[in-house]
């Protein structure tokens, strides 16, 4: 007995250094993994991160203007219909030739493909609105005047290899850019419109502010949907179904639609609410039911785990002082159970705001520049604004579409961050 227990201790020991060894390879191999993953997601971030912060500023010509109103064309200045028609890029581009002081038809085309007559022109309406305009009127006011896209590309790559954007202009353009940075005129700033301004076929003029609004008006429809109808199918599934084939069935229907492809959700929005329905296209409402279809089961899949996180001992100390079934869901789960319900509603939230594959579908990915007012008005969502300018070939769209990422990245870690508050802050312990 005793020999055939060395024995044992030896075959043990023999093997004892491989499988030590087996360990360190396991343990490396998922050390490797980890640091292949960090590596790529550094990448990723410090790629975008760092196109991203350049569609954050822009770049502006200070420019001296004269409002001369018979250039504008404005002979009442209390007449608002005239300041709005008024002729503001003859003002513009009058003042850029004379800045850069060019006189021939050719000079004056090359000048004029250096800024942004239209985005300018805007800049000095909203400035003529705002103002006194019978007094400002026959005066010079300076404004800072949006360049073109293609110039803000080359000024923020300059002292880069090759120089990227400086194969758009001439020899001549490049003295004019030149001189007006060495003049101190070319004013690199926030770019205060990409906030402030829906889409626009222009970069320089473009914004996310119609998409920030339409994700608003997405979540909550979603959320004034999957909500109560989450936390109830959760409560009736939890506390009151009977365990039969049927509620067996709804469970396992739950837990797979969780797993269906988002695009799914968007052919059935696509088939039930305007095919059948007729509800209009391209509208946070339709987009809200949609996003409500793909976020409740997960909204129910949470709080049913949160629900059977509650002790049995509440239940039965509700019973024994003689509640009513209903008196202990509503006075004693619900309220122990909320803070699980809130992180996982928030995480569905956060899953929908990412999606853009649902909103294709039901055309959420038309190009809308103006900024919804309801839920009603036509929009467009972050991410599918993100992929619209993704598409175009500009660089500068692609600028500006790092930087809506980030600003989607920021919202999204944002809602996790408010859904762990919410949990610790909520939670209770026994």
């Amino acid at each position: 007995m005793t020999n055939q227990t060395i024995k044992t201790i030896d075959r043990v020991n023999l093997t004892l250094k491989t499988r030590h060894r087996a360990e360190k390879r396991f343990r490396l191999y998922g050390m490797v993994s980890i640091a292949f993953g960090l590596l790529c997601l550094l990448f990723l971030f410090s790629n975008i991160i760092g196109k991203g912060m350049r569609g954050f500023t822009y770049h502006y010509l200070i420019l001296s203007v004269e409002l001369d109103a018979s250039v504008l064309g404005i002979t009442d200045p209390n007449d608002l219909d005239q300041i709005l028609a008024a002729n503001y890029s003859g003002l513009i581009k009058k003042a850029a030739y004379r800045y850069f002081q060019v006189n021939e038809r050719k000079a004056k085309k090359k000048v004029r493909k250096l800024l942004a007559i239209d985005g300018t022109g805007y800049l000095l309406q909203n400035k003529l609105k705002q103002g006194n305009v019978s007094e400002l009127l026959g005066t010079k006011v300076t404004i800072l005047a949006l360049v073109d896209d293609k110039v803000d590309y080359y000024l923020k790559r300059l002292g880069e290899p090759d120089e990227p954007g400086k194969q758009a202009f001439d020899d001549q353009q490049l003295r004019w850019i030149d001189t007006a940075k060495e003049a101190g005129d070319l004013k690199h700033k926030i770019n205060w419109a990409f906030f402030s301004t829906g889409d626009s076929s222009h970069s320089e003029e473009a914004g996310i502010r119609g998409a920030v609004m339409g994700s608003f008006y997405l979540l909550l429809v979603t959320f004034l949907l999957s909500f109560p109808i989450g936390i109830a199918a959760a409560i009736y599934l939890e506390e009151y179904a009977p365990t039969n084939r049927w509620t067996d069935l709804i469970e396992v229907n739950i837990n797979n639609l969780a797993a269906v492809p988002s695009i799914i959700f968007g052919l059935l929005g696509l088939a039930i609410f305007l095919s059948f329905f007729g509800f209009p296209r391209s509208t946070p409402l339709v987009g809200g039911f949609v996003l409500t279809l793909m976020t409740l089961p997960t909204i129910i899949i949470s709080s049913r785990a949160a629900i059977k996180a509650v002790p049995p001992s509440i239940r039965q100390a509700a019973y024994g002082i003689g509640a009513s079934k209903m008196q202990v869901t509503l006075h004693h789960v619900l309220p122990l159970a909320m803070p699980g319900m809130l992180t996982g509603t928030i995480i569905g939230l956060a899953q929908a705001l990412g999606e853009s594959a649902p909103l294709l579908m039901i055309g959420m990915a038309a190009f809308i520049p103006e900024v919804p007012n309801g839920v009603s008005d036509p929009a467009t969502a972050l991410p599918m604004q993100i992929f619209q300018w993704f598409r175009n070939a500009d660089a500068g769209f692609n600028e500006k579409a790092s930087a809506a990422i980030l600003v989607l990245l920021m919202f999204l870690i944002s809602m996790n961050i408010l859904a762990v508050w919410a949990r610790r802050r909520l939670e209770r312990r026994w």
